[in-house]
């Protein structure tokens, strides 16, 4: 592993995060840019198929010290977007020792630059245990003596953030809202392509120099003014009523049933939402040739991409959104256990595997919609994902993908799909479909659809769990692959008319 430059000697840069929100549009900036870019991946298999021939993709952990050497080698800037909230256990230590990590390796592979993306909030303040973990991962990369640039921002809009599907769910699903104190606290939202556009041109500053930028957009206003101002361009009306208590507990949990965002994740933002998130140092405006756009144009443009379905990146792409996937190294698991069913349908492989690539998200699973819902309920009440996350496209799959509260695993276009299951389960569960042709001409117009269910249950707990639900499982399943072989067949007659 090189240096790597291209046609115009431009230096190579290293990108985190690229599975996030942030990162994942920044890489797509870079790329469009023409810089060099290698991307650092927990899992290289579910970023490959979304860079451009020329990014490089390697694996690597920030929380392992060992995979970070080979990663630095001929790295000029390094950009850190990674953070540990999606955590189940103590994040700030992750945060910690991540950055550490990565500080220490950026040092001994003489990286000239380092740029992270932070959060606004005065320090000396009581800050949140999120917002205090930033600005303490910020100090571990500054003590690497590499020349950090810190950019620190409050609220991101954008189609697919985090706060902004909050917001969004929120107005969408409530006509009266009952509202603690973290709605009445002020921000200053800046718009997703403005932090794109800082992130960018920082990679112009000269060399060497080390600075700290907080960046907002033109308006300061209150959490409850933003979900305002979204319900007035959606053309909706929408009543607050304060009450003067922060429960983050119970808030939490409420979000986690009316919104994406499930209750562990939900907690750590409403704690975060307590400290006012204002620009009180105003010299990006003089450093970086960027006008950021006001609360409106965000929202504004945040619609626009969500109704064209354009949401570039997802925080659920991220895939510490699920939280951190629990090792079962140490755990024996007995024989796997195997539910699979097969479909004889007339149509190509193609139109048959349609309904497939289709499903989730707002097509539903095809049978037993309510059943769908409730087991996704019942995943947020134990802290789970649930079924808000949707998907991102509703007709195409990528590896990687976030698809309710399952993650493709693999996908070969017209021939094979499988899901991991990330919604709480005593073992490991995948669904696979795959659909090969009747016969040996390719475009035969017959097809063989097989279901397989598939679970690894940890110890008497997972085997209790999977025949105790085994009835209703195989009635779920075989009703869903009836329904995708009708649907297949249906709409194959419709496009031959």
């Amino acid at each position: 592993m090189g240096s790597l430059s291209d046609s115009g000697g431009r230096p190579l840069v290293l990108l985190t995060g690229a599975t996030g929100y942030i990162g994942g549009r920044l890489l797509k900036g870079l790329e469009k840019a023409g810089w060099p870019v290698r991307c650092l991946a927990r899992h290289p298999e579910f970023l490959q198929p979304r860079v451009a021939p020329s990014t490089e993709v390697v694996k690597g952990d920030c929380l392992d010290q060992a995979s970070l050497p080979q990663v630095m080698v001929g790295v000029h800037t390094a950009y850190y977007l990674v953070h540990s909230m999606g955590s189940p256990g103590k994040f700030e230590e992750e945060d910690r020792q991540a950055a550490s990590n990565f500080a220490a390796s950026a040092r001994q592979a003489a990286v000239r630059r380092i740029i992270y993306l932070g959060g606004l909030g005065a320090e000396g303040q009581s800050l949140s245990a999120h917002l205090r973990s930033r600005q303490e991962v910020a100090d571990i990369l500054r003590s690497s003596e590499v020349p950090t640039i810190e950019f620190r921002a409050s609220i991101v809009i954008g189609s697919g953030s985090l706060s902004f599907e909050m917001i969004r769910a929120l107005v969408q699903r409530l006509p009266v809202m009952i509202c603690p104190r973290w709605v009445a606290v002020k921000a200053q939202p800046i718009a997703v392509e403005d932090v794109i556009a800082y992130l960018l041109q920082a990679l112009e500053l000269p060399v060497g120099e080390a600075a700290v930028f907080e960046i907002g957009g033109a308006d300061q206003v209150s959490y409850g003014e933003i979900m305002q101002e979204y319900a007035r361009q959606c053309g909706l009306r929408r009543w607050m009523i304060p009450v003067p208590v922060l429960t983050p507990r119970l808030s939490s949990l409420w979000l986690g049933l009316v919104t994406p965002i499930y209750a562990r994740i939900g907690r750590k933002l409403v704690d975060s939402m307590r400290n006012p998130t204002l620009v009180r140092n105003p010299s990006a405006l003089k450093v970086f040739d960027i006008r950021p756009k006001g609360l409106k144009d965000a929202i504004e443009r945040a619609l626009h991409n969500e109704n064209l379905e354009f949401a570039e990146t997802s925080w659920s792409d991220a895939l510490s959104s699920a939280g951190k996937t629990r090792s079962w190294g140490g755990v024996r698991f007995g024989t796997r256990l195997v539910d699979s069913r097969n479909r004889r349908v007339s149509v190509t492989p193609a139109a048959a595997f349609a309904p497939i690539r289709q499903i989730g998200g707002a097509n539903g699973w095809y049978f037993a919609g309510v059943l769908w819902w409730l087991r996704g309920f019942l995943d947020l009440l134990v802290g789970g994902v649930g079924m808000r996350r949707g998907r991102r496209n509703a007709q195409t799959l990528a590896v990687g993908d976030a698809l309710d509260f399952w993650r493709v695993e693999a996908f070969e276009p017209d021939r094979r799909v499988s899901l991991v299951a990330e919604m709480k389960v005593p073992g490991r569960a995948w669904l696979q479909f795959e659909v090969e042709p009747i016969g040996v001409q390719p475009n035969s117009q017959g097809s063989n659809i097989r279901q397989t269910a598939i679970f690894d249950p940890a110890g008497l707990g997972g085997l209790i769990y999977w025949y105790a639900l085994y009835p209703v499982h195989r009635w779920v399943f075989a009703g869903m692959l009836r329904a995708i072989a009708v649907r297949a067949e249906l709409e194959a007659r419709t496009t031959h008319k």
